[in-house]
């Protein structure tokens, strides 16, 4: 960002140090690369193929043609409450601050938790889809498939832990590195995902425009069981909105990454909208293409979670799938990375709050070499893989580890960006939200916002806990039990959540200490 002044670079500061913070990380990300992280993690080329047998054995290809934008708007309500607030409150682990700060320590504490679950079961649920994508793709060559064609559990846990290791390593060596990455995965991303629509239009046997309103109910068996045998069309259809929700969502990137990024109250908001429209309306194009491509529906439905590589490999020379196979392994890869960094920031921010019980100072710690929060980065990858490792042992019924971890992390996600976001309906335009930020919705179509967004919660949360979920839904109402029993018992006392009035000022010896720690100042 050629035009950040002096000036801008105090604003920033400025604003951070009136929240109670140093400016400990690197702030070195311009508006693009903010933009970038948030568009790698959402990635159609991750979410959009791993899942899409959620839509072509659901009601075909209705489910891309008229579900797919449906799904895309309910996704874009939470993005614009959060856009609002984060201008305002442009923090690393920006959803935790939010709710601390528009709500009380309770909200804020919890969020945090949500959060977090979310991101450790997202970039659990990210490696596991690339470790199944190579797999499909090279995994006959490299030898990672059992007697049975499949990657076995043991051969994921092994993967992710690869996955994991490398993606933790870049980010502990510096933003500027993953930065790099990142912006190499949005251009990656875009350019793949036109070359694939293009490949599926030349290649396609016949143009069957139809097929994109057209509703089959592929249910049941017919549908590779994918989704259990049901009469009803429209809870069919339903169930196929977890692809496109599911896939346009990890933008809260941008936020967490607010303290490294340049301009942060003006850039944020815009990357977490631009990130969610460019990744829903190429995601829309390049799915329609494959729909019409597809040799066969009623094939294609069968296959069910092969779908993809069905219809790739029956249509499209064997070069070409080479190349798109190795392009879509890089960018669910970068996919990973990107997590890392965004799940890595939460934990930072959490724990500079002493929100960890125990660990919150290593937690919290910067290095001053790299300006990476290291420690918070290498748990991350520990707390992603022993998931990982756990719900490939554990039963969870009928349901395929890949669908209930996508279902689960729905639902923390979302239920965290719920919570600043209706936190704000009644705290805007008090002294808890005095101001909005330079990007602003007005009070008004702010508080219309947060609303759609509630019903679209409520959507979220119906349709993630359908059979074969229904598990889902024991752990979240658990986890949240849970949770407040712990914060009557323990937390309630002793979390102080982040710094306010008083506090704030009484913290300016120590963050001048912090930033000199670092080499800031």
């Amino acid at each position: 960002m050629s035009d950040y002044s002096e000036t801008d670079k105090k604003q920033d500061m400025h604003v951070l140090h009136s929240m109670g913070y140093a400016q400990e990380l690197e702030r070195s990300m311009s508006s693009f690369s903010n933009f970038a992280i948030s568009f790698s993690i959402i990635c159609i080329l991750s979410g959009g193929i791993n899942s899409l047998a959620q839509a072509t054995s659901g009601v075909g290809g209705a489910a891309i043609g008229i579900g797919w934008p449906v799904g895309c708007i309910i996704s874009a309500f939470f993005a614009l409450g959060m856009a609002q607030i984060a201008s305002a409150y442009p923090t690393a682990g920006g959803l935790y601050h939010w709710s601390s700060i528009l709500g009380n320590r309770f909200t804020g504490w919890l969020t945090a938790w949500l959060n977090l679950l979310g991101l450790i079961t997202v970039l659990g649920a990210i490696n596991i889809g690339t470790a199944l994508f190579l797999g499909g793709t090279f995994g006959a060559q490299l030898g990672l498939l059992g007697e049975d064609g499949l990657v076995s559990p043991a051969t994921q846990v092994l993967l992710v832990a690869g996955f994991t290791v490398v993606q933790v390593l870049i980010n502990h060596f510096g933003i500027s590195l993953t930065a790099k990455l990142t912006d190499f995965s949005g251009s990656l991303i875009l350019v793949t995902a036109a070359v694939l629509t293009i490949a599926c239009l030349l290649f396609a046997p016949t143009w069957e425009i139809s097929r994109l309103w057209t509703f089959t109910n592929n249910s049941g068996e017919i549908g590779g069981n994918v989704w259990p045998q049901s009469d009803s069309m429209w809870y069919i259809f339903g169930l196929g909105l977890l692809l496109p929700i599911y896939t346009i969502t990890g933008y809260d990137a941008s936020a967490h990454t607010s303290e490294e990024t340049k301009k942060a109250a003006h850039s944020v908001p815009r990357s977490i909208v631009l990130s969610v429209l460019w990744s829903s309306l190429a995601g829309w194009i390049m799915l329609s293409a494959f729909v019409i491509a597809i040799p066969d529906m009623a094939e294609g439905a069968k296959q069910g979670w092969n779908v993809f590589f069905y219809t790739v490999n029956t249509i499209m020379p064997a070069w070409l799938v080479t190349v798109l196979y190795v392009a879509i392994f890089v960018a669910q890869f970068l996919c990973g990375l990107a997590t890392v960094t965004s799940a890595s920031r939460m934990i930072f921010a959490f724990s500079r709050d002493k929100g960890l019980p125990v660990g919150s100072k290593a937690l919290s710690s910067v290095s001053p070499k790299y300006r990476t929060p290291v420690t918070a980065i290498w748990t991350a990858g520990v707390l992603e893989v022993l998931f990982v490792w756990g719900a490939l042992f554990v039963s969870v019924g009928e349901a395929s580890l890949y669908v209930t971890v996508v279902n689960a992390t729905l639902i923390f996600l979302f239920l965290s960006f719920l919570s600043p976001i209706v936190l704000g309906i009644f705290a805007f335009g008090t002294s808890k939200w005095p101001a909005a930020g330079p990007w602003d919705l007005g009070a008004g179509l702010y508080k219309l916002v947060a609303v759609l967004a509630t019903i679209g919660m409520l959507i979220i949360i119906y349709i993630a806990i359908q059979p074969p979920n229904d598990k889902v839904f024991a752990i979240t109402v658990g986890f949240i039990v849970l949770a407040v029993i712990i914060w009557f018992a323990f937390e309630a006392k002793r979390f102080q959540g982040p710094p306010i009035g008083d506090m704030i000022e009484k913290r300016k010896a120590e963050i001048l200490a912090a930033e000199k720690a670092v080499g800031e100042i």
